[in-house]
């Protein structure tokens, strides 16, 4: 006895192939606000802890919360932007003492995972290239909530932030002399603070 399709499981069946096929969407896409991010570090000199930050860089932030597998982050830091608001330290630093920043004049991040960690952390796995050194690293960013933004009623806002430590020596910022004349200590701690905003 020969079996009929009822068109409309046909087509439903029809609709499931041809969604399978469709690509996955994209998580949302954010911009930096330059004015609300921060890329700061502090690190011990001899007694005291010199605190600064980096003013200029540039980023690509794509994160659904609910999505974190389609997620993804890319930053471009400028190391000339360096900034201890003492000129000559900051000079000291772009040198071939520390950053070499004529022949490396960028700091880049690129993630290959994020994931879903505890509570409302994430884990954001990638390479960080400091100089000649690309090394993988993880990040754990707390995500702060997304919400409108109180004074643009066209755009949403969204906040994370992360901090990690650092070995300087490991990506070649100094040779280690002044690590061991115990005057600037070779871990930097990092603190990265973003608010990013997307169209509602």
């Amino acid at each position: 006895m020969k079996r009929i399709v009822k068109p409309s499981v046909f087509l439903l069946a029809l609709f499931f192939v041809f969604a399978a096929a469709l690509p996955q969407a994209r998580a949302y896409q954010w911009k930096l606000d330059p004015d609300h991010t921060n890329f700061f570090f502090e690190v011990k000199h001899i007694y005291s802890v010199v605190r600064g930050s980096f003013d200029q860089f540039s980023g690509d932030v794509s994160f659904d919360p609910a999505a974190p597998e389609k997620s993804s982050f890319a930053f471009d830091i400028v190391v000339k932007s360096v900034n201890t608001h003492i000129g000559k330290r900051d000079t000291h630093l772009q040198s071939n003492d520390f950053f070499a920043a004529r022949d490396y004049p960028a700091i880049s991040f690129r993630s290959s995972s994020v994931k879903k960690g505890e509570g409302d952390t994430f884990l954001v796995e990638g390479d960080l290239a400091i100089k000649d050194v690309t090394r993988r690293i993880p990040l754990v960013f707390t995500y702060h909530g997304e919400k409108p933004h109180p004074l643009d009623d066209k755009k949403m806002v969204a906040g994370l932030d992360t901090t990690l430590v650092l070995d300087r020596l490991d990506y070649h910022v100094g040779d280690g002399k002044f690590y061991k004349l115990g005057v600037v200590d070779k871990d930097v701690k990092i603190l990265v603070s973003i608010e990013m905003l997307r169209d509602r």
